[in-house]
C-alpha cells in the first residue's frame, strides 16, 4: 500500500481541534430569556499533556482528553502516529448536559483490494477497520453515535444538515497547507433524540470525513467529530453555554509544536527543514479562522451569537457570547456572563477569585 496519511503530519493532530478559535459576527441579535441569568466561566486545561485550555462553566465536570495508542498492540500502527482526543466537558456526572469531542479514527475501504474476502468488514488491515467510506451523516449515525452512546433506547433522526462550508473550509485548509495530496472532504450535522438513563435527550452530532484518495489507497477517517447534548425541550436553553464553550479553545503552541515534531518521527517522514515545520504552523494559524467560522455558520445554522470585546488587562480585542447583557474577565482568563447589572462578581461571597472588570464592547 503507498504511504498514506503520515505524509500529513498537521492534519492528523491539529484538525482535531479546529474547533478552538472565535470569530466575531458583525451584528448584534436578540437575547434569549430562556438561557441562565448568570454564568461563571474557569479556564481549565486538557488535564492529561496540557494540550488546550477552554472556558467551562463553574462547577461543571471534565472528562478524558487527549490519549495514545501503543503501536506496538494489535491493531495500533496505523492509529499510533498523531495523538487521539476523547475529551467531555459536562454539567454533572451523567452529562445531562454536555459537550463531547470523539477521536479521529482511520479506516480502510477495502473495495478496490485485490484480496478483499480475506479482509471483510470489521477485520483489522494494518491497524485500521475495514470499514466502507460513507457520507459524513451516516457516519454519524452508524458509527459515532453508537460510540458514545453504546446503550440507548428510541433512537430517532430528527434531521441531516449536510454541512457543504465545513467541508470546503477542511478542503481549502489542506490544499493551503499540503497541495496536490488529492484529498476531499464531506461534513455533516445531524439532530437526534434518545433516551438514556430514563432521561430524553435531543443531540446534534457534528463531523467531516476525509477521503484521502488515491495516495490513501482506500484510507479514510474522522475529522473534528464532537456532539452536544441537553434534556429534550432544554437544547435551546443551553446553546449560547455550548456556543461559549466551543469558541473559548485556545491551542498551546508548544503542544502543537511537539506534537508535530512528534510525528514526523513516529512516522520518520522527512520534512526538508526546520522552516517547513515553522512553515505548517503558520499556516495552521493563518487559516484556523476562516475555516472556525464556516463550522459555526454550519453548526448552528443560523446562531451568530458573538460580539467583540475588549479585554481590560491586556487591552485585546476578544470574542464572547452577545446572549448576556454583561461581561467580566479577570487576569487568569475566567470570564463571568450575566444579565444583571447590579451584579458583581468582586463582591459575591459564593465567588473565591477576585480581580474581575467589565470588559465592553469594542467600539466601531
Amino acid at each position: 500500500m503507498k504511504t498514506n496519511f503520515l505524509k500529513n503530519p498537521v492534519t492528523a493532530c491539529v484538525l482535531l481541534f479546529v474547533l478552538a478559535f472565535p470569530v466575531p459576527a458583525q451584528q448584534k441579535i436578540a437575547q434569549r430569556s430562556d438561557k441562565p441569568a448568570t454564568v461563571v466561566f474557569t479556564r481549565v486545561y486538557e488535564p492529561r499533556e496540557k494540550a488546550f485550555s477552554l472556558l467551562v462553566p463553574r462547577g461543571w465536570q471534565e472528562d478524558g482528553g487527549i490519549f495514545r495508542v501503543d503501536p506496538g498492540m494489535q491493531g495500533g500502527a496505523a492509529q499510533s502516529i498523531a495523538a487521539k482526543l476523547d475529551f467531555s466537558v459536562k454539567k454533572d456526572a451523567a452529562g445531562t448536559v454536555m459537550i463531547r469531542w470523539l477521536p479521529d479514527v482511520l479506516f480502510f475501504d477495502n473495495r478496490n483490494m485485490p484480496a478483499a474476502a480475506m479482509f471483510p468488514v470489521g477485520s483489522n488491515y494494518n491497524g485500521m477497520t475495514v470499514y466502507p467510506l460513507v457520507p459524513a451523516a451516516v457516519f454519524l449515525q452508524q458509527v459515532a453515535f453508537p460510540y458514545a452512546h453504546p446503550q440507548v433506547t428510541g433512537f430517532r433522526t430528527l434531521e441531516t444538515h449536510p454541512a457543504k462550508k465545513l467541508a470546503q473550509g477542511y478542503q481549502q485548509r489542506i490544499n493551503a497547507m499540503m497541495p496536490g495530496l488529492g484529498f476531499s472532504y464531506d461534513a455533516a450535522v445531524v439532530t437526534v433524540s434518545y433516551q438514556e438513563g430514563g432521561i430524553g435527550f435531543e443531540e446534534k452530532l457534528v463531523g467531516v470525513i476525509e477521503n484521502m484518495g488515491q495516495l490513501g489507497a482506500g484510507m479514510w477517517g474522522n475529522k473534528g467529530t464532537f456532539l452536544i447534548r441537553a434534556p429534550a425541550g432544554n437544547f435551546r436553553q443551553w446553546e449560547p453555554v455550548f456556543s461559549i464553550i466551543l469558541n473559548s479553545v485556545r491551542l498551546n503552541p508548544q503542544w502543537v509544536a511537539g506534537e508535530i515534531q512528534g510525528q514526523i518521527q513516529r512516522g520518520k517522514i522527512m520534512l526538508r527543514t526546520q522552516q517547513e515545520v515553522q512553515k505548517l504552523e503558520r499556516e495552521m494559524v493563518e487559516h484556523q479562522q476562516k475555516t472556525n467560522a464556516e463550522i459555526h455558520n454550519d453548526m448552528f445554522l443560523t446562531l451568530t451569537d458573538q460580539e467583540e470585546y475588549v479585554n481590560p488587562y491586556t487591552h485585546e480585542v476578544e470574542t464572547g457570547s452577545n446572549q448576556w447583557q454583561y461581561r467580566w474577565v479577570n487576569e487568569q482568563g475566567d470570564v463571568i456572563y450575566t444579565d444583571r447589572e447590579d451584579y458583581d462578581p468582586n463582591t459575591d461571597i459564593n465567588m473565591h477569585i477576585s480581580g474581575f472588570k467589565r470588559t465592553p464592547i469594542r467600539k466601531r
